[in-house]
């Protein structure tokens, strides 16, 4: 059997590693289930599956469940293009 990605619309943010990021996505994150938090100098998310480590070079993304995890770049640009608005 074959199965086609149903097509969804999702937030994600490209992680650059910088302190303004990390600031971010913890504030992006926070009234979620899956927020972020910074520990020993590494971003962290508690995802639906584990707890993973966000990378630079990361795309942070939020699910259409309201769940936040880490994609790294090349998994993200082949499964996702971008929506004009």
């Amino acid at each position: 059997m074959k199965f086609r990605k149903k097509p969804i619309v999702i937030d994600a943010e490209y992680y650059d590693g910088s302190p303004e990021m990390n600031r971010y996505l913890i504030d992006w994150t926070r009234s979620s289930q899956t927020p972020m938090y910074m520990d020993k100098g590494e971003l962290l998310v508690n995802t639906l599956e584990c707890t993973m480590i966000v990378q630079k070079g990361d795309y942070v993304i939020k699910g259409w469940l309201g769940e936040f995890y880490p994609c790294k770049s090349n998994i993200f640009e082949q499964t996702y293009e971008k929506v004009e608005e």
